[in-house]
């Protein structure tokens, strides 16, 4: 089979990664790619974006299934263009695609489906949003609607960051069309867990679970990221908290969905919080995590097209899904300055694995022309290192040894990846 992936990121090279292991692959193509995924597929210069620019590659590149990395595309209904033309692509249709890019229809949802999540209210005006911020208990949780880049959210301790975050959003648009209305709900102090599944919108496949790290520096300091390193899986996760999970979360979504006339089709993510009343979801996603990708996939046993093509042709239930039972972790080397301000195009070295089952999963990178070709930075995440192994200490360690061997002055990454993970837990 002809397969396009679209996207450029750690994410999108992880899923290129696991595909060139099926025997069905014929030919792998990403739009736009970065340098690791060049080194696996073909590199088409196509923004993840541009819907019929992609559409026409895909008919003149006789591409036979299509994989969708971000979620601009889905946003903007990549899937409902390629499906009318007859052509088959894994993810949600664009209304579907509503649980990710629309908090306000999620939050809906789970109130009628009765999904256990934060209390919340939807507001478009800012007097109305002010008046209740004026009299409730912080801190409080103040999101944008639609999608803002992961920088729509904003935990306020006091009125004042309250106020602040709500006029941002409502008055000063300064997420434009994503923040003309905002969802502030209740904190919830707990565990975080990401959890995935695939279903065909009737079908579920069992949970596979990662933790994440958003902050840029140790000890959770600093900004948030795009996500600075992940781990599969956790020590807290088990068979009664996956079924926990499976019921009253991922079961009722795909029901709802199905119901409300948008079957669900892809893989979905929950944020899920543990709480001390039980699993409360913070918010879904309609693809595949980053940097969480990144841990899982090297644990998929199953060939990925087979799952996405079962997916599309509304036959999941007929796929068996298997896990390796080892661990992952994996750490992201960033440029120095991110999330800030940052410099892009330095050269990268040792960028190859040193042992069997670490693997490097390239995101901001290019080879440069003007350099010899030599491989250089693009963007702010520039690479995910995973190691792989029977215990989580023995990842850490073998993700760590091969980072240390390529990051330099000009780059920076989190020692604490998966470090005293169950010390984290009880903290929290």
């Amino acid at each position: 089979m002809n397969v396009l992936i679209v996207g450029n990121g750690a994410r999108e090279h992880a899923i290129a990664w696991k595909l060139v292991q099926s025997t069905k692959l014929n030919k792998l193509y990403a739009a736009p790619g970065n340098g690791g995924l060049s080194q696996v597929a073909t590199n088409a210069p196509i923004q993840s974006s541009d819907i019929q620019g992609l559409l026409t590659f895909a008919k003149d590149n006789h591409i036979d299934l299509t994989i969708v990395g971000p979620e601009i595309p889905l946003d903007a209904g990549i899937v409902d263009a390629f499906e009318a033309e007859g052509l088959r692509i894994f993810g949600p249709s664009r209304l579907a695609a509503r649980l990710e890019s629309s908090k306000a229809f999620a939050k809906d949802l789970f109130k009628k489906y009765d999904i256990p999540t934060a209390r919340s209210e939807t507001f478009s005006s800012s007097n109305a949003a002010l008046e209740y911020v004026s009299d409730i208990e912080m801190p409080i949780v103040i999101k944008a609607d639609g999608l803002a880049a992961g920088k729509g959210v904003t935990i306020a301790n006091t009125i004042e960051e309250a106020n602040n975050a709500i006029t941002d959003c409502l008055d000063k648009d300064i997420f434009g069309n994503a923040g003309r209305k905002i969802v502030i709900e209740e904190y919830l102090i707990g565990q975080e867990v990401s959890v995935f599944t695939f279903s065909d919108g009737k079908n579920l496949s069992d949970l596979i679970s990662a933790c994440d790290y958003k902050r840029a520096y140790d000890l959770d300091m600093g900004p948030n990221t795009g996500g600075m390193g992940s781990f599969s899986p956790p020590l807290f996760w088990n068979e009664e908290l996956s079924e926990t999970i499976r019921t009253k979360v991922m079961l009722p979504v795909i029901r709802g969905m199905e119901n409300e006339g948008h079957p669900y089709k892809g893989v979905l993510y929950a944020g899920i919080i543990l709480t001390t009343t039980g699993p409360k979801v913070l918010e879904f996603n309609c693809r595949f995590g980053d940097p969480e990708t990144q841990v899982i996939l090297p644990r998929l046993e199953t060939d990925l097209i087979e799952i996405a093509l079962s997916v599309a042709e509304n036959r999941l239930h007929e796929t068996a899904i298997r896990w390796s039972n080892k661990s992952c972790v994996g750490v992201v080397l960033a440029a120095r300055g991110y999330p800030g301000g940052y410099d892009i195009g330095f050269e990268l070295h040792n960028v190859h694995s040193y042992k069997p089952d670490s693997i490097i999963f390239h995101a901001g990178t290019r080879f440069d022309d003007e350099k010899q070709g030599q491989l250089v930075s693009d963007g702010g995440r520039i690479l995910t290192v995973v190691g792989r192994h029977e215990d989580m200490d023995s990842a850490r360690e073998l993700a760590y040894e091969t980072i240390a061997r390529i990051g330099d002055e000009s780059t920076y990454y989190r020692k604490d990846i998966a470090l005293n993970t169950r010390t984290k837990l009880e903290m929290e």
